[in-house]
């Protein structure tokens, strides 16, 4: 009986070990460095019950197994602040497409003061950001209910980069490049948001 019992809860907690180990592994993808961060911020298997949660608990071990961190600047509020704004852009903002040649341009809209300030806050930043770790052209306008985003291939003609563009949308394109973790890392040390970009 015991026997039995000690194989049913193995079982049982299998799924959970195999995530804490960030081995899940779906064939035709690689892990990558940062991976497991992302899964963490996106509430994968091993997200601790809420996404920005999750993200939060994982800057906090970071910074716990950083025998340098100078705890009087850490500001995990400020990074709440940010995962916040994350949150109304990808879930609350309203974007209308145009399409351009090389690309497209996004007009995000906000229904509310809250929403409209943290569109211009992830737009302003992560415009910089595709632009130099990509290469793409991009502009942002900030407009009176947000602003407006502009992303353009870095090569004409490029029918590929044009689709990428259209496909990913605003969404797509907002986590594309190697800084989230680095960044949430700064903002919870007591850097300026997006001082880096």
């Amino acid at each position: 009986m015991r026997g039995i019992l000690t194989i049913t809860l193995l079982l049982a907690a299998a799924p959970a070990l195999l995530a804490a180990q960030g081995h899940d592994h779906t064939p035709g993808m690689q892990h990558t460095p940062g991976m497991d961060q992302h899964a963490a911020q996106a509430g994968g298997g091993e997200s601790a019950g809420q996404a920005a949660f999750a993200a939060i608990a994982a800057i906090v071990a970071r910074l716990d197994a950083d025998p340098a961190t100078d705890w009087s600047r850490v500001d995990i509020e400020a990074l709440r602040q940010h995962l916040l704004d994350m949150d109304e852009v990808t879930m609350r903002a309203e974007t209308r497409v145009i399409t351009l040649d090389g690309g497209a341009r996004f007009e995000v809209r906000g229904r509310t003061a809250r929403t409209t300030a943290a569109i211009r806050r992830m737009l302003v930043a992560h415009g910089p950001t595709l632009q130099r770790e990509l290469g793409y052209h991009v502009t942002v306008t900030e407009v009176e209910e947000g602003a407006d985003m502009t992303v353009l291939a870095a090569s004409q003609r490029d029918a590929r980069a044009e689709a990428r563009i259209r496909g990913l949308g605003l969404a797509g394109l907002m986590t594309l490049g190697a800084h989230h973790a680095t960044h949430h890392l700064a903002i919870a040390r007591g850097g300026t948001p997006h001082a880096q970009h």
